[in-house]
């Protein structure tokens, strides 16, 4: 299945999408956290060649979905790796939604990157070098969030 290239063509469960200027940011912001040592590595063409080339530490292959499955946050950003189509959806994307996408909170706690190498190059799970800070905020959002629907469903504002 090839990444979505148009609004239509989004998964049902879609929060927000973003433009093409605002996805090539989302990858700039994305490179920055994990792609600072990313000289050598051909991420012009896979983001993720920063983990396959060992350039940042990550988790592959089944440890890596391990980790992922353990994640928990609010929303999950979703990126192409083409970094043209960005989406944000409320519930984990699944292994295999598409070829080539990063998926990671909106504070770049995480990141997961599923790769058209699935079994020989990837997946990646990689954590941000203040994973713990940023996970605390992540999971307390969680909390506020489900506090908020508690409270809508009693029909409180």
């Amino acid at each position: 299945m090839k990444f979505p290239r148009r609004t239509d063509d989004l998964p049902e469960s879609v929060i927000r999408t973003y433009t093409k200027l605002e996805a090539a940011d989302l990858a700039a912001q994305w490179l920055d956290v994990f792609g600072k040592n990313r000289r050598g590595m051909n991420t012009k063409d896979f983001l993720w060649h920063v983990f396959s080339g060992a350039r940042y530490p990550s988790l592959s292959g089944a440890a890596a979905l391990a980790e992922y499955d353990r994640q928990v946050v609010h929303e999950y950003t979703v990126l192409s790796n083409q970094r043209d189509v960005a989406f944000v959806v409320g519930e984990r994307p699944a292994d295999k939604l598409m070829w080539d996408y990063l998926v990671f909170p909106a504070n770049f706690a995480w990141t997961m990157a599923f790769t058209h190498e699935d079994g020989w190059l990837g997946p990646y799970f990689a954590r941000h070098p203040d994973y713990a800070r940023l996970t605390a905020a992540n999971l307390a959002r969680v909390e506020k969030e489900r506090e908020a629907a508690v409270a809508r469903s009693k029909g409180w504002a």
